[in-house]
């Protein structure tokens, strides 16, 4: 039976919760990531998304023109905007079960903690991913 362990992305690109958005937003684009674990002195505190992103510059205070929109990108903190619930999973965890949470919860992605530390990070293109390949090598039905 495959685990968590065995499909996850290790080792996954992090933001710091007092960055500005502006870094969180460059490192997605840089990686083609849609989210990013939030860590704070070695512990995760959050994750930001893409959706996070844009519903910070979608603000209804500011006046959407350029000026303001890089100022929002400089000046707002990703502890501002993340998210602070997050689901996990364990490296032992099933493969069934990672898909069942993040199915259910309607997550396209979750963090993978051995404890209270971020090893790695589990997303939907990971398990399409996995699925792939064990359909070509005739392991699925």
């Amino acid at each position: 039976m495959f685990r968590v362990r065995d499909v996850m992305t290790e080792n996954p690109v992090c933001v710091s919760p007092d960055a500005p958005l502006r870094e969180a937003l460059d490192l997605m684009k840089r990686g083609k990531f849609r989210r990013l674990p939030v860590v704070e002195q070695g512990r995760m505190v959050g994750i930001i998304s893409d959706r996070d992103l844009r519903l910070a510059m979608n603000t209804p205070v500011l006046v959407h023109e350029k000026e303001e929109d890089e100022f929002v990108l400089d000046s707002v903190k990703v502890g501002s905007c993340m998210t602070t619930e997050v689901h996990t999973l364990e490296p032992e965890d099933s493969l069934e079960k990672a898909a069942c949470l993040m199915r259910d919860k309607k997550v396209g992605g979750c963090p993978v903690l051995e404890g209270e530390r971020l090893v790695g990070i589990l997303t939907e293109s990971d398990l399409l991913e996995y699925l792939i390949r064990s359909l070509r090598e005739g392991r699925l039905l």
